[in-house]
């Protein structure tokens, strides 16, 4: 295991999300968009340009109950940021994409924040911007990671759930 004692783990997580919302709200601010909340900006991101996938898809890929991406699929299509249609010929059954409004608004905020991120960048000394410049590799690494843990641990919690269920067969808890 690599030596963690290396990462001040406590000041890049508190740097992190304060960095995030920065970036977020700058962006908006200068493309003046609509506030977006991150669990609908999630699944818009999941669902890329020329894409449906089923609300099942959508909770399974990004970690959410079936109950809560539904309410979140209604919201946005209220919004006009995804549109659900019947797949195929069992009209039973859903897809859902994002609509080019949401899209579009996606493109702007991207560009807005690339744009914001090398101005400041700009302003960092040239060591400054090598060690940002080589950090980038190791912080998708870091991202993927923590997808990594999670999925661990929730699969960790699901196991222990099924091992508290009482047995159908026995009506007793299994140990």
């Amino acid at each position: 295991m690599a030596e963690a004692s290396a990462v001040d783990a406590v000041r890049l997580a508190a740097v992190i999300s304060p960095l995030r919302r920065t970036l977020l709200a700058a962006a908006r601010s200068v493309q003046r968009l609509p506030e977006i909340p991150d669990s609908q900006v999630e699944i818009v991101r999941a669902l890329p340009r020329g894409t449906a996938t089923s609300p099942g898809a959508l909770a399974e890929r990004l970690g959410l109950s079936r109950p809560a991406v539904s309410n979140l699929l209604g919201a946005m299509e209220e919004r006009g940021l995804v549109v659900r249609r019947p797949r195929g010929a069992d009209r039973r059954q859903v897809e859902v994409a994002a609509t080019e409004r949401a899209l579009g608004l996606f493109e702007r905020f991207d560009r807005a924040s690339a744009a914001l991120v090398a101005e400041a960048a700009g302003r960092l000394s040239p060591g400054e911007q090598a060690a940002l410049a080589a950090a980038v590799p190791a912080l998708e690494r870091l991202r993927d990671a923590l997808v990594e843990v999670s999925d661990e641990d929730t699969l960790v919690e699901n196991e222990d759930t099924l091992a508290r269920r009482p047995s159908r067969d026995e009506g007793v808890l299994n140990p």
